[in-house]
């Protein structure tokens, strides 16, 4: 489902039969109750047929597959061979983990700081012009804080803007995506930038 070598999931697409995207295609990200082993996400993806089309991911394939824990088999033009990179990549993210950096974060306005988070943590994404408006439920406070940040900032673990704008309101329930998407396009949304 996931390649780590493009940072790409992929999903059936009722037009082209396959498609794969990155997460930054996501534009809802919803945990279905009841899963526990393992936890399954319903998401709602853009394919590039141009449709948007539902699909679903395991809690792994969303958080930690991207990181390299996937075992990607790739051919090593150095020895001929075949070969498994989670080992590799998965003892790469776990050096940086350790060295204080995070694959993805975001500001959280109610608590005024950057945190760190996982992809299962966001819920909501609208694109424009190589942005993302996210919505993201904070893990330490369960409120919904919605960042503008790059798409490299989201599709690429380790890749943190050092600018995000941010919307000045929190969400206290889940967001409806027309008021998400109302908030993107009005002045209330921050034009200053946080230094992070």
């Amino acid at each position: 489902m996931y390649d780590a070598l493009t940072s790409r999931y992929g999903f059936s697409c009722p037009v082209r039969g396959e498609t794969s995207v990155t997460l930054s295609a996501f534009r809802s990200l919803e945990r279905l109750e009841g899963t526990a082993h393992p936890v399954v996400y319903r998401v709602t993806f853009v394919c590039s047929c141009g449709g948007e089309h539902p699909g679903l991911v395991t809690h792994d394939e969303l958080d930690w597959a991207p990181l390299g824990f996937g075992g990607e088999r790739f051919f090593n033009l150095m020895t001929a061979r075949l070969e498994d990179s989670a080992d590799e990549f998965g003892d790469l993210a776990a050096r940086r983990i350790q060295a204080g950096e995070w694959p993805w974060s975001f500001f959280c306005l109610p608590e005024e700081r950057p945190r760190p988070v996982f992809p299962s943590s966001f819920v909501l994404l609208a694109t424009a012009d190589g942005t993302v408006g996210l919505a993201v439920r904070c893990p330490a406070c369960a409120r919904t804080s919605v960042n503008l940040v790059t798409t490299s900032h989201v599709d690429l673990p380790f890749h943190n803007d050092t600018e995000v704008g941010v919307v000045r309101h929190v969400f206290w329930e889940e967001p409806v995506v027309e008021e998400f998407r109302s908030f993107l396009g009005s002045s209330e949304f921050d034009a200053r930038r946080l230094r992070l």
